[in-house]
């Protein structure tokens, strides 16, 4: 039996990235092993969870359900991508509003929380929850997390 492996040529957060991957292996196994973003949790691999969400071509993504041979040519960000000033006072908000704690979700509740306050999709506290049904945290129970989104945006404004 041969061990088949193909080339994949990546932007990954902002850097070229040739990875040589197994026609099989998911996004998110080949970002961990050989792009070295730890922050692409893998919780449940089976797109359930959000611990593993990352930005493939400007649209949010499950890493663990896409094929890395699928993103050939294609521009991934992580949350150790994510440098713009939103970025930084979706962290600020993070932590003054206690939204983490043991930090499992977090990388993936990022790019959620960047995402939708990017595109101006989160408005009310309400509309907030709904949009971070995709992501689980087991520590916090989501209050700290949606007010720091929420601060965000009155920041924004």
């Amino acid at each position: 039996m041969t061990d088949i492996r193909i080339s994949v040529d990546l932007t990954v957060n902002g850097s070229a990235a040739t990875l040589t991957v197994e026609p099989n292996a998911s996004l998110a196994d080949a970002l961990r092993e050989q792009a070295g973003t730890t922050s692409v949790h893998l919780g449940c691999e089976h797109g359930v969870c959000g611990a593993c969400n990352v930005i493939v071509d400007g649209e949010v993504a499950r890493a663990c359900l896409v094929l890395a041979a699928a993103c050939a040519n294609s521009t991934i960000t992580t949350a150790e991508g994510l440098t713009d000033p939103l970025s930084q006072r979706l962290r600020d908000a993070m932590h003054r509003h206690h939204g983490l704690q043991c930090g499992f979700c977090t990388p993936g509740m990022l790019i959620t929380a960047h995402d939708m306050v990017s595109r101006g999709q989160a408005a009310c506290p309400a509309s907030i929850r709904e949009q971070l049904c995709g992501n689980i945290c087991r520590c916090t129970g989501y209050q700290g997390i949606v007010a720091a989104i929420q601060t965000t945006i009155e920041e924004s404004t």
